[in-house]
């Protein structure tokens, strides 16, 4: 799900590199029509989802043969297939929300890479995984790392987790700076190659914010237990401390399909081409807290965590709404975390929100940052 996007190019890529080992049943894309196509018929996938009605027809000419479905229900329903071994949430942002649902509740491995969905609805969506018997394998490099520290705990408690974070391309700029960052500035990401809307969002340091909810939900541990360090190399993608003061860190070059390929193999690694890392090379590895003035995003995030219910959720459409806007050039970078502000502070609260309370949360939060901007 997502298969035109950074992800979803990437997964191919690891299929590519292992045609016996994989086939692909679905793709589904929004709005990339042509990439699409050209996908459906290099893996020769037998069913295609396009969640665009205006570009539906262009998708069903362009593959004859082929079944092409029409929306988000479509999608859920396919997830549920006999067919299905493992789904890929690769799509951006709330949307991913259902066919995700629909995926855990028909019992499939989730190779998740959508933060949103946990963000979200992180207590229903782990829940019915659980109910389930759905495995969920983080695809996100820094949660996939945190899950291969995790498997050397052999039981025992964590202490602490640290996520890493590269800092984004501000990190070194004073806030006067930041504050007049142009879009094309925000998109230049030092280390990943990422899709428009979670670059923006690892400017603002919120997609951190997001992996630490995300955290708590993937591995059962309060917010209060979660760490966030920059460090800039990108080489070590997390790291896991226990009670007697040792860590376990995951390294290697950053390159998503690492993660995606063992979150599609697991247990198995899969050889893959690509750069290996180079200990020779690695001059230095440093790190440094985050600042949560210059990036108060990443402060919203545990503000959020911290009243729980449906403030999440609210945080995370007021956050659609603004990087939208802010990839429109209709507001400025701080404007961002301005908008969320008031969106969470407005927002009725919900201590334990249902699944339809969460579709509602989602709709009022993205209307109230729409009428900020």
């Amino acid at each position: 799900m997502g298969s035109t996007g950074s992800i979803g190019t990437q997964t191919l890529d690891v299929v590519r590199q292992h045609p016996s080992r994989f086939s692909v049943y679905m793709i589904s894309a929004n709005n990339n029509a042509e990439l699409l196509v050209q996908q459906a018929l290099q893996f020769h996938v037998p069913h295609v989802v396009i969640c665009n009605p205006d570009k539906y027809a262009q998708v069903k000419a362009a593959l004859p043969g082929v079944q092409v479905h029409l929306g988000i229900d479509a999608a859920c329903e396919l997830v549920q297939s006999p067919q299905v071994d493992v789904v890929v949430a690769a799509m951006v942002g709330f949307s991913g929300l259902k066919p995700t649902l629909a995926a855990v509740r028909a019992g499939k491995a989730l190779a998740l890479a959508n933060k949103e969905t946990l963000v979200a609805a992180g207590s229903l969506v782990m829940g019915e995984a659980a109910r389930c018997g759905a495995p969920v394998y983080p695809v996100d490099s820094e949660h996939s790392a945190i899950f291969q520290c995790l498997l050397g705990a052999q039981g025992n408690p964590v202490h602490l987790l640290h996520l890493t974070a590269s800092g984004g391309p501000f990190r070194t700029w004073p806030r006067e700076q930041i504050a007049a960052a142009t879009k094309a500035q925000a998109l230049k990401h030092p280390n990943w190659d990422m899709g428009a809307k979670i670059t923006i969002d690892s400017a603002t340091m919120m997609n951190k914010g997001f992996e630490v909810i995300e955290a708590k939900w993937l591995f059962n541990v309060p917010a209060s237990q979660i760490h966030v360090v920059v460090h800039p190399e990108s080489v070590i993608h997390s790291m896991v401390e226990f009670a007697d003061g040792a860590v376990i860190a995951q390294l290697g070059c950053p390159d998503m399909r690492l993660p995606i390929a063992l979150a599609l193999a697991y247990p198995e690694r899969l050889p893959l081409d690509g750069k290996r890392l180079d200990f020779s090379a690695l001059k230095n590895l440093t790190f440094f807290e985050p600042d949560r003035e210059k990036f108060p995003c990443l402060q919203l995030a545990f503000d959020a965590i911290g009243l729980g219910g449906n403030v999440p959720c609210a945080m995370n459409a007021a956050n659609e709404a603004a990087v939208a806007a802010y990839l429109e050039d209709r507001i400025g970078f701080y404007d961002i975390p301005a908008i969320i502000a008031n969106v969470m502070a407005e927002i009725p609260f919900i201590g334990e929100p249902s699944l339809e309370a969460v579709f509602a949360t989602h709709e009022e939060a993205f209307r109230k940052a729409q009428e900020r901007l």
